[in-house]
């Protein structure tokens, strides 16, 4: 077990192998958005700035926090899984073993909030770090990530991944799995559990860049009469994704099907160490 700190807090490195000095972690946990704001902060630093919407760039950063989605596609509907590479060209296209993905409704659009048309339990669970959506896949806890240059079809790599989590609350059950430019697995990482209802927030940053990121999201997936905590059920659903600018790079292989039964595997790969922050 390979453990790293980040603002005192532990993140857990569930395969260890060669050592990367530039790689880092970034952690936090908290009971409001205030708690994790600095390590997220530090994190859009390390990357750079915020390039926005469309274009490409040489540097820099891209963020997803859902809240500009127009209510057509937010809940009871779904998210197309290529939303931020065709709508909103960001660089990022989704996929899941589930049935889909789905954001949150806005207090506004009259469907209740925060996966409440789920189950009308979750709008007292979750809470948001940049309100008011939330994210989630349907029908799976496990989602993946693949990096184009925005609004094509080359892919991608990103020198940094980071995601908010909303009410993780058992060790390791909420998860990254990474996978480097080469296509070679980067190792898992856990995201660091906080209190019931509260936030956490884990970021990675790596020179090679990764080319895919697989997400595991509690240990069930989200479901009317699926109840946090009822036999060890840990319901974990997303908020902000942040990520280094998609870059060309050779070697980075076509996206195909689904890699998510590597997830289970992931811990039998090397991975690079990373230090903290």
């Amino acid at each position: 077990m390979f453990n790293r700190k980040s603002f005192c807090l532990p993140v857990v490195l569930l395969a260890a192998g060669t050592i990367s000095l530039e790689a880092a972690v970034f952690t936090a946990t908290g009971a409001t958005p205030a708690d994790i704001q600095a390590s997220v902060d530090a994190f859009r630093a390390a990357l750079g700035a915020n390039n926005g919407v469309g274009g490409s760039f040489g540097s820099g950063r891209r963020e997803i926090n859902w809240d500009a989605v127009p209510n057509g596609f937010s809940a009871p509907n779904s998210l197309p899984g290529n939303f931020f590479n065709a709508n909103s060209p960001r660089g990022a296209v989704f996929s899941t073993s589930g049935s889909g993905f789905q954001l949150s409704a806005t207090v506004a659009s009259g469907t209740p909030v925060e996966f409440g048309n789920i189950d009308p339990s979750y709008t007292a669970q979750f809470q948001a770090f940049s309100a008011e959506r939330l994210f989630t896949a349907t029908g799976s806890n496990t989602m993946q990530i693949d990096f184009f240059i925005p609004g094509t079809n080359t892919p991608a790599i990103v020198t940094g991944f980071g995601a908010i989590f909303t009410d993780a609350e058992t060790a390791a059950a909420t998860t990254y799995t990474v996978f480097l430019g080469n296509g070679a697995s980067g190792g898992q990482f856990a995201v660091p559990v906080g209190a019931s209802g509260g936030l956490s927030f884990l970021g990675l940053t790596d020179p090679a860049g990764y080319s895919r990121i697989i997400i595991q999201s509690g240990n069930t997936a989200l479901g009317a009469g699926v109840l946090d905590n009822a036999r060890g059920v840990d319901l974990v659903v997303m908020d902000d994704f942040i990520y280094g600018e998609p870059q060309a790079a050779n070697g980075v292989p076509e996206p195909g099907s689904m890699v998510l039964t590597a997830v289970g595997a992931a811990a039998a790969f090397p991975a690079r160490r990373y230090r903290r922050q």
